[in-house]
């Protein structure tokens, strides 16, 4: 962790905000645009896109249109698993964006088998297109498969975890490994703002249910990616770093997991 308890620094050396701003789903354009700016404006410092998600160019007028320096802003994007080449399709998106560099690429899922990818991941890295490599939606068996045959292994593994899909298994053998596991999908797409148990600590706090999901990850030093397209959800979501959960409440939102702790990334994977 840093000093200031606001980021996490990776095993190459390099600093990952604990809160970043995820944009799957955000159309191309306007929205996602506005989206990335007031996420900027309040002060995030980690946008995070893909190839898949279509929008890779409109977060990087965001940032132009931001005035903030480059290096300023920590940006993810993954590479899409059904091309061939990490490397040409990194270059694609660093045009898209309108920067020489990302600071995270990551294999998006293990489609073809998790090693498959790795080979171009690494030479995306050695040529400048990327400070950090990682991997997204890879199960302990499968992580453990890259890092065997790797020269640089990865540094994140970014994989849907929340108080309901607490996937301790994975989530401790990431640690051992070295790896920094990040949090898409924190408040389970929206689903668990609603729970009873957030709304009751929500409550109990004064905190809105997504302030009390986030730092529950936040709090195991977990980087987070909620995404939202509302101005004040974005301004309230990144308010969690001068706020703490009980112990008590800690266990109650442990609690909720129904993955029983798994190993797993996904319970169905799509490729």
């Amino acid at each position: 962790m840093s000093q200031d308890g606001t980021t996490r620094t990776l095993a190459d050396g390099g600093s990952l905000p604990l809160v970043g701003l995820g944009v799957w789903q955000v159309p191309d354009g306007r929205a996602c645009v506005d989206a990335v700016r007031w996420a900027l404006d309040a002060g995030y410092r980690h946008i995070d896109t893909a190839q898949a998600y279509g929008n890779e160019t409109s977060v990087g007028k965001a940032l132009r249109e931001s005035g903030l320096d480059r290096a300023e802003v920590f940006i993810t994007t993954k590479f899409h698993p059904g091309g061939s080449d990490p490397v040409r399709a990194a270059e694609q998106s660093l045009r898209r964006l309108g920067t020489d560099y990302v600071d995270l690429y990551l294999v998006h899922w293990p489609q073809g088998g998790p090693t498959r990818a790795w080979p171009g991941m690494e030479r995306a890295a050695e040529l400048g297109y990327t400070r950090s490599i990682g991997v997204s939606n890879f199960d302990v068996a499968e992580l453990a498969e890259v890092t065997a045959i790797a020269d640089r292994p990865p540094t994140v593994n970014q994989v849907s975890f929340s108080p309901v899909t607490f996937r301790r298994e994975l989530w401790e053998a990431c640690e051992r490994a070295g790896v920094v596991l990040e949090a898409y999908s924190p408040l389970g797409t929206g689903r668990l703002l609603g729970d009873q148990t957030v709304k009751a600590i929500a409550d109990e706090t004064g905190w809105t249910p997504a302030q009390v999901l986030l730092r529950w990850a936040v709090q195991k030093r977990i980087p987070v990616i909620p995404k939202s397209v509302h101005r004040e959800r974005i301004e309230q979501n990144l308010r969690i770093f001068d706020i703490e959960l009980s112990d008590e409440a800690m266990a109650r939102l442990d609690a909720l997991d129904r993955t029983h702790g798994t190993a797993k990334a996904q319970e169905r994977k799509w490729w």
